[in-house]
């Protein structure tokens, strides 16, 4: 696949997350454009795949649409956290800074035991590559 064919993919996947993130708000084209503060026809030219928003605009939308700016560009599961641990963590960022504490500690040690468990492990084998006899 061409670099072109790759970024004209991505450009529709783009704009079909904006086109679906704008309706599901109930937003007209005209309406978002106002309320991120750029012409119609820019957000027509987003929708239709035509080019993609410069970081501030993308900001702007995504702030208007009031959703992150990686639910513009990733789809589910590509990017982030799972659901559950999303969830945990917004529990976990309500505790107190004790509690906090600790379950820093528990996963640094999960962590820690994950990586020394994964060293301590024999190697993979490599596929035996053929011997180079020297140049004569």
């Amino acid at each position: 696949m061409t670099s072109f064919t790759a970024t004209w993919l991505n450009t529709m996947e783009f704009a079909a997350r904006l086109v679906y993130l704008r309706k599901q708000k109930g937003f007209s084209q005209q309406a978002l454009a106002d309320a991120v503060g750029i012409h119609v026809s820019q957000i027509k030219r987003y929708e239709g795949g035509a080019t993609q928003p410069q970081l501030d605009a993308l900001k702007k939308i995504a702030i208007a649409l009031g959703v992150s700016a990686d639910a513009l560009l990733f789809d589910d599961g590509e990017r982030g956290l799972d659901e559950v641990f999303r969830l945990q963590l917004d529990v976990i960022s309500h505790l107190d800074e004790d509690e906090q504490r600790i379950i820093r500690e528990v996963i640094d040690g999960m962590l820690f035991k994950y990586q020394a468990r994964r060293w301590s492990a024999p190697p993979i084998p490599q596929a035996k590559r053929p011997s180079r006899s020297p140049a004569k």
